[in-house]
């Protein structure tokens, strides 16, 4: 420091000496700054080419080994005069004017040291905050050449803020009109209180924050109006748009610290009194609005996850196809408010959730969602989809199950309108004309079920099972076939033979008992038992087995039982004596349109077969004990017109015991589509290509199903808990 002392002063100075020598010097820079403006001839000199940054440099050096050699309490006599002669207005104005040409981005750098360097606060300084403020108004620009020093000035600003919160009123401008006399009094008041004056003897000790305003009016009622497009918030939120990558991550950046802030009247403030909220879901809404209409669906439902801080650094390969960059560019600002949104205080976060939930999911994604044309509505289901997937922070999952599912919580009615149009649609959409509409829908509900919260899983099913309405009550608990033995796909000869086979393999031929003493190794055998042997290949082809699903059904019910920790779930089946009457009981539009599914697993395609097994897996998985026993528990006695999984599943398996008596050489062809399958053979042409595929899906979710059971039900007294 003392060699750098020895080139600023023009004479030497020793540590003992007076600091009006540090004065003077600082005093001879600054002069050596105007006296330019008063000499100079030649206005067309770039800045660079004259002594100001090296003045500007010298004078910034002084104040800083001023503020060392300064108690904490102190004001050095450089800082005091540089207050006092508003040169930090000066700079901005000269800034402004870009004379000599490159000024601003001098007064940029000298400004964003000084906040650096200087420790103590200075922003609640009326002299520094004003030209603070008038500078932040001149970034942002159309055509500025400066974007780099811009936003490393304002990324300063809101380090200086995340420091000492307090000051964000003093930077945000925000204006109160119509205050009252009274109110008006209390602000001037407590703005005297804060030390606004003009050349402070010392720093003030920084105060408790207030959100006021820097204007006043004395008439009426009190409501607040955004500044123009020119403070802080619109700034960070214009840069955040630039197409140099570096600017619009420290862009982002600066918004995350200003979000960030843990003070909840900062977060009130940013919330209800600045457009930060609007403008973010403004830049959201323009980004979807700008992806291509013909996107592949097959590339976003394999589109990678998007960090929001370098969105570009993807491999090539998924840069190739149309619409993939701004799909980056939406997917990435997608994860920085997703991110954003999980830094930010509650009253922040539900703030600006609720404004993507009105302005972007309802304005924007629900007409495109509804929409008559079916390209448009397999492409907008497919993003959202994706969405869905890459969205982790709680505040947004809640808005996007509100947007999808609504609120209700009444058990559903077979013929009951729906009030919620969304989602009765999407419901329907998973049995759609088209397969691949049919197939995205399903693996959006399949994304939903993966997100911790609650209420998704009770508005599409639980809210139905609650009350164990599908168990009849006879006495001893046996469960009336009588409506099995109706059924259509069985003549009387037929149920007297295949089906007694069929029931004799599952077990079922044993008098039921209640589902909660079920033992885990009845159900797996029941499934494992179900599919024939003539229909199943598993022996034919090395590593197909059971027990394969056993060790992936284990890890993923230990994730789901993790998810689902904190729901608060009972572990026992409720009493069935306190049921009210099942007259009525219907499993829910969901749950039907996913039986319904299964139900034509032998004429469907390959890939659908597949997404409506792997939903049903998904909800296999849940550890509540209604969801447990109405999907996998073969025992239950149900009430007439009800229909459990295992009372489809026996349906399909008697349509296929029918179909496979008029297909030659039924098994040879079932192994050779399998191998296919599996890439060991090639294509062949094989006749019932949809039947063997989904006789061969239809095995594989059986043992799907019994891998479940056995890693939910290792101990029959704690039947809802896993134990390693």
């Amino acid at each position: 420091v003392e060699a750098i002392l020895h080139t600023i002063l023009p004479h030497s100075i020793g540590w003992g000496e007076p600091s009006v020598n540090l004065l003077d010097s600082f005093v001879e820079h600054w002069k050596g700054i105007t006296n330019y403006y008063i000499e100079t001839t030649d206005e067309t000199r770039p800045v660079k080419q004259t002594d100001i940054p090296w003045r500007l440099k010298q004078m910034l050096d002084i104040l800083v080994y001023e503020e060392g050699q300064q108690g904490p309490e102190e004001t050095g006599p450089c800082m005091e005069y540089l207050l006092q002669h508003k040169l930090l207005e000066t700079l901005c104005t000269l800034g402004k004017a870009q004379y000599p040409p490159g000024m601003n981005h001098q007064v940029l750098v000298f400004f964003s040291k000084i906040l650096v360097q200087i420790q103590k606060p200075m922003l609640h300084i009326i002299n520094v905050y004003r030209p603070v403020q008038k500078l932040v108004r001149l970034c942002g620009l159309l055509g500025s050449q400066t974007e780099k020093e811009e936003v490393h000035f304002l990324f300063v600003i809101c380090t200086r803020v995340k420091q000492d919160p307090y000051v964000l009123n003093y930077i945000l401008e925000i204006e109160k009109k119509k205050l009252s006399k009274q109110s008006s009094s209390t602000l001037e008041d407590t703005e005297n209180e804060r030390g606004e004056e003009t050349v402070p003897s010392s720093y003030p000790a920084a105060p408790s924050f207030a959100c006021t305003p820097t204007q006043h009016s004395p008439t009426g009622s009190s409501s607040v109006i955004f500044p123009a497009n020119t403070g802080l918030i619109h700034v960070l939120v214009h840069l955040s748009k630039s197409q140099k990558c570096r600017v619009a991550r420290k862009a982002c950046e600066s918004l995350l610290l200003l979000a960030s802030l843990p003070e909840e009247e900062a977060a009130e403030c940013l919330a209800e009194s600045t457009p930060l909220c609007q403008l973010l879901v403004e830049r959201l809404c323009e980004l979807y609005s700008q992806l291509p209409a013909m996107l592949d669906p097959t590339e976003i439902h394999s589109f990678p996850q998007i960090n929001w801080s370098d969105p570009f650094t993807q491999d090539e390969e998924s840069q190739s196809f149309p619409g993939s960059e701004h799909m980056k560019r939406f997917f990435a600002w997608l994860d920085f408010l997703d991110h954003l949104l999980k830094e930010a205080p509650k009253i922040l976060a539900t703030k600006l959730a609720k404004e993507i939930h009105n302005n972007w999911l309802i304005g924007v994604l629900q007409p495109e969602l509804l929409q008559l044309s079916e390209m448009g509505v397999l492409v907008n289901t497919a993003l959202l989809c994706c969405m869905v997937r890459n969205v982790q922070s709680p505040a947004l999952v809640e808005e996007l199950v509100l947007f999808l599912l609504g609120r209700d919580t009444q058990s559903e009615l077979c013929l009951d309108t729906e009030t919620h149009v969304l989602r009765y649609h999407l419901i329907e959409h998973c049995d759609h004309i088209s397969d691949e509409i049919s197939i995205t829908t399903l693996r959006l509900f399949e994304e939903l079920l993966k997100k911790p919260y609650r209420d998704t899983l009770f508005n599409l099913a639980l809210r139905n099972l609650e009350n164990r309405c599908y168990v009849t009550h006879t006495p001893g608990g046996v469960e009336d076939n009588s409506e099995l033995e109706e059924d259509p796909f069985f003549t009387e000869d037929e149920f007297n033979s295949s089906e007694e086979q069929l029931l004799s393999r599952s077990q079922l031929t044993r008098e039921p008992r209640c589902s909660g003493q079920t033992q885990a190794v009845e159900i797996v055998n029941s499934f494992l038992c179900l599919v024939p042997q003539e229909a199943k290949t598993s022996q034919h082809v090395q590593g197909a087995g059971y027990d394969t699903y056993v060790h992936d059904a284990n890890k993923q019910f230990k994730e789901c039982t993790a998810l689902t920790q904190a729901w608060d779930w009972s572990e026992v089946l409720k009493p069935t004596e306190s049921a009210i009457s099942s007259s009525d009981f219907f499993e829910g539009h969901f749950l039907k349109i996913l039986f319904d599914r299964i139900g034509r697993i032998l004429e469907q395609p390959y890939e659908l077969n597949l997404q409506v097994t792997s939903v049903l897996s998904r909800l296999a998985l849940f550890p509540h004990p209604q969801l447990h026993e109405y999907l996998l528990d073969p025992y239950i006695s149900l009430v007439p017109g009800a229909r459990s999984l295992f009372s489809v599943l026996i349906r399909v398996i008697g349509e296929l015991m029918q179909r496979i008596q008029l297909i030659p050489n039924f098994t040879e062809k079932l192994v050779h589509v399998r191998r296919q399958l599996m890439g060991l053979d090639g294509e062949t042409g094989v006749d019932h290509v949809t039947l063997l595929q989904g006789v061969i899906v239809l095995e594989e979710f059986c043992k799907e199903l019994a891998a479940i059971a056995f890693v939910k039900l290792p101990n029959p007294n704690h039947p809802y808990l896993i134990h390693d």
